[in-house]
């Protein structure tokens, strides 16, 4: 059974860190230089990959006690928090073009890119806790794939035209206070239970 509320709370804060991510810059690039639907199709296969090696990750730590979990995603999170705030501006960076634009080639480098650059990325972090925090795989990987996809498909379509009109300060400002705020009540559970 999905619980909404559990998906809804992960795509919440795991949309809002990825949103000033490399990863969306590099979307971006990848679109507007190719087909949007081959970048997308190799981006979302290396996301649910990620999302599945997380999850995976976070059940594994359902197996210890509930205080040493509460404790451990609380000071995960709040590591999370500090490295947002303490994140410097990300510049495009220059992705190799394939040799031509057949899905394969285009898919691939999307894959490829993702599957590289997310690896122990602070969302694949976040989603290994949240998996631990809530002993709901599938609602949490279901919120997290779903939140990277959207940024992808962002990224993808339209990133130039957000990142106008939000400041991309205020968004990580944002995320940074979500993982705070989780932190604290993680830490404050294993304090009190």
């Amino acid at each position: 059974m999905i619980s909404f509320t559990v998906t809804a709370l992960v795509f919440g804060v795991v949309f809002l860190a990825e949103l000033p991510d490399k990863t969306a810059l590099a979307g971006l690039v990848l679109g507007t230089r190719y087909r949007a639907s081959y970048v997308f199709a190799g981006v979302a296969a290396a996301f649910a990959l990620h999302v599945a090696l997380a999850v995976a990750a976070g059940s594994v730590l359902t197996l210890l006690p509930q205080q040493i979990v509460h404790a451990l995603t609380g000071v995960l999170f709040l590591g999370g928090a500090a490295m947002l705030l303490m994140k410097k501006d990300e510049d495009e960076e220059e992705v190799r073009r394939p040799e031509n634009q057949s899905f394969w080639k285009v898919a691939g480098a999307g894959f490829m890119l993702i599957l590289v650059a997310e690896f122990g990325d602070l969302t694949q972090i976040m989603t290994a806790n949240l998996a631990a925090r809530y002993d709901d795989p599938l609602s949490v990987g279901l919120g997290a794939v779903l939140a990277l996809w959207a940024v992808a498909g962002l990224g993808i379509v339209g990133g130039k035209a957000l990142m106008k009109k939000v400041p991309l300060r205020l968004i990580t400002k944002v995320a940074a206070l979500l993982m705070l705020g989780l932190g604290v009540w993680s830490l404050w559970e294993a304090v009190s239970g």
